[in-house]
């Protein structure tokens, strides 16, 4: 049955609880909570301004960056286990892990400013299809190895997981999930994208043009 198909047929009462639950299993924003309860104070305002663990960590050393990557990757793939545990859905399990992601980039209580999603969304694409989460550490490796920047090198193979999927011979399904996937959490990291990308961008040639008036 074409997947369209088989999202007009599914049971959205069930799907739509599923759904919410992993959205509000994602809002809980682990670095957030673990900085309030270690120092009193919001990690939105303080470095990056991020609630994920890179910035937890210069503030908690490498316990909080464990303890946030830990609780981060946990949600992502409880949500998407608990999404098969309750439908078993492979497509509600590819939307719970949209959910799951959005609710940590977007969480409700935060006034939606959370953070960037990759952690998370990592977890969750281990429980989801663990062929496709391998072939993003292959291709994680191999364009660190070229690129030797692990931010771009991260971004890159978030953007050929599309490509992967279809190489890997996966369900129209799952293409589309690992799409929009990709799709989220380049344009959480658009800023670091620009960054990483400004000193290969062309630039306009000043010397030829007249002078003004």
């Amino acid at each position: 049955m074409p997947w369209i198909e088989q999202l007009q047929s599914a049971n959205w009462r069930q799907g739509s609880f599923i759904l919410l639950g992993a959205y509000l299993l994602g809002c809980f924003t682990t670095g957030y909570y673990l900085v309030r309860w270690r120092k009193g104070q919001d990690i939105r305002s303080l470095g990056s301004c991020n609630v994920g663990a890179k910035n937890v960590g210069r503030l908690l050393g490498w316990p909080g960056f464990v303890l946030t990557s830990a609780g981060d990757s946990i949600k992502g793939a409880l949500a998407v286990w608990l999404a098969r545990f309750f439908s078993n859905d492979d497509t509600f399990a590819g939307l719970a892990l949209l959910a799951v992601v959005a609710g940590h980039v977007w969480p409700a209580q935060l006034r939606f400013h959370g953070g960037k999603g990759v952690v998370t969304s990592l977890g969750a694409l281990v429980i989801f299809d663990f062929r496709l989460a391998a072939a993003f550490a292959l291709l994680f490796v191999l364009t660190l190895a070229v690129l030797r920047k692990s931010v771009l090198a991260g971004l890159v193979a978030f953007a050929a997981l599309p490509l992967a999927s279809l190489c890997l011979d996966r369900p129209p399904a799952t293409i589309m999930i690992a799409s929009l996937m990709a799709a989220l959490i380049l344009i959480t990291h658009r800023k670091n994208l620009l960054a990483e990308l400004w000193p290969f961008l062309p630039r306009p040639n000043l010397k030829n043009q007249p002078p003004e008036l």
